[in-house]
């Protein structure tokens, strides 16, 4: 259909990971069976928003940092998804991940589209005074496109509670009164949710765990490996610990650590809270995060960052499964060798999508003014992935699809099916 394609040249957000996100997109297409002019629409963001960020620097210097927000798809509900500051923050790099999140919400059935926005700084290099003041302009010149009905912003890369506690505070002083609703994952005497820092990280693991299941596997048996040991992974090798299971490596930006034995997952924990990273770690054989990806494993998660395993790399890689904690963590071309030499990957769009399901129910209590105790959140956190993935399963099963396939035409199929019944105005 002509008239939905863009003209020629190259779109503003088309980076190698948009195109990824794309390529997906069009691989699970065939499958969804999903009318031609939503499978078009749904090719592109709805919205794209590049800011300039100015602050003036406790050195007295004044930067302006570039600033983005990229809401995929608004059919289903307000767009949901993180801010991140990093320093190769990028639109294509937004809008890849926004699509992502479209069919992650889809999947798992919440009333969200995707959203993803970020500041292209360095986070390490700067202080908490200056991380406020990039919080706080970055937030009122996203004003116009966001509110609890239309986008609700995330931690995401580099921002935590307090980076929430800032954007809420932003706003709720421009409109004159607390919307707590407008942000997720703050801290909780502002309307957080328990159990939402665990989310992601402990979801990775019920999806693991529910896979071992399926495949016949003692969790308590595999040994494991975890790419990345923050917020995600660092939760994740503790989950894995606690169910027990072996963690035999972890390894953060600084590099890896190692032990057959077993590593002390929580005396790790504990040293990277206080150092700041593994890097002066030395009870354990250190190896680089290439090193960690090809170590003998059953289970290896990545939770780290996008586009670490590759066509170069995927041949050595010695695990029985793959768990993806992160977004976009393994490039097309590593999906094929993976699946050739038969390794079963979990794909992100399910296995990480622990925090923003719980982000969803943060959404709800903080609506309601009703909050729920930590038993009960993790409890329909576990339903809600435990059914996810049996469909996800079965329709890989049903139409002999990789698992990732069967999750993306999952996903596109809720969102399509939105779509076919709304239309596209006018």
């Amino acid at each position: 259909m002509e008239e939905f394609a863009p003209e020629d040249g190259q779109l503003e957000w088309e980076t190698p990971l948009y195109r990824t996100a794309l390529a997906q997109y069009e691989q699970a297409l065939p499958h969804a069976d999903v009318q031609e002019f939503v499978a078009e629409r749904l090719r592109y963001p709805e919205r794209s928003l590049v800011v300039s960020v100015p602050v003036r620097l406790d050195s007295g210097r004044w930067t302006v940092f570039p600033g983005y927000r990229v809401q995929h798809s608004t059919v289903l509900g307000p767009t949901k998804g993180g801010i991140r500051y990093d320093p190769e923050v990028t639109l294509g790099e937004c809008a890849a991940l926004a699509m992502w999140m479209t069919w992650k919400c889809a999947l798992l059935r919440l009333p969200y589209g995707g959203a993803k926005g970020g500041v292209r700084c360095t986070p390490r290099e700067l202080s908490e005074d200056e991380l406020q003041k990039i919080t706080r302009r970055f937030t009122s010149e996203l004003l116009p496109i966001i509110g609890p009905q239309e986008d609700i912003p995330a931690p995401d890369m580099a921002t935590n509670e307090q980076t929430m506690a800032w954007m809420m505070d932003t706003y709720s002083m421009q409109v004159g009164h607390a919307v707590p609703e407008i942000v997720t994952g703050k801290p909780i005497s502002l309307g957080g949710s328990l159990f939402r820092h665990e989310a992601t990280g402990a979801g990775v693991v019920m999806v693991i765990e529910r896979a071992c299941q399926r495949l016949g596997w003692e969790l308590a048996e595999q040994r494991c490996v975890v790419q990345g040991f923050g917020n995600v992974g660092g939760i994740a090798a503790a989950e894995l610990d606690a169910l027990g299971a072996t963690v035999i490596a972890v390894s953060d930006l600084s590099g890896g650590v190692h032990d057959e034995g077993g590593l002390d997952v929580e005396a790790l924990r504990r040293f990277a809270e206080e150092r700041g990273s593994l890097a002066e770690w030395t009870e354990s054989d250190r190896l680089t995060n290439e090193e960690l990806l090809e170590l003998p494993c059953d289970v290896l998660v990545l939770a780290a960052r996008e586009d670490q395993v590759n066509a170069e790399n995927a041949p050595r890689l010695q695990a029985r499964m793959i768990a993806e904690g992160a977004n976009g963590p393994t490039s097309l071309e590593a999906d094929a060798i993976l699946a050739e030499r038969g390794i079963l990957v979990l794909p992100d769009v399910l296995t990480n999508a622990g925090g923003v399901t719980v982000s969803y129910f943060e959404w709800v209590q903080d609506l309601g003014r009703l909050f729920w105790d930590r038993r009960e959140i993790r409890a329909k956190l576990a339903e809600q992935l435990s059914d996810a993935f049996d469909r996800v399963w079965s329709l890989a099963d049903d139409q002999t699809l990789s698992l990732r396939s069967a999750a993306l035409v999952a996903g596109i199929r809720e969102v399509a099916g939105a779509l076919g019944s709304r239309g596209i105005y006018p």
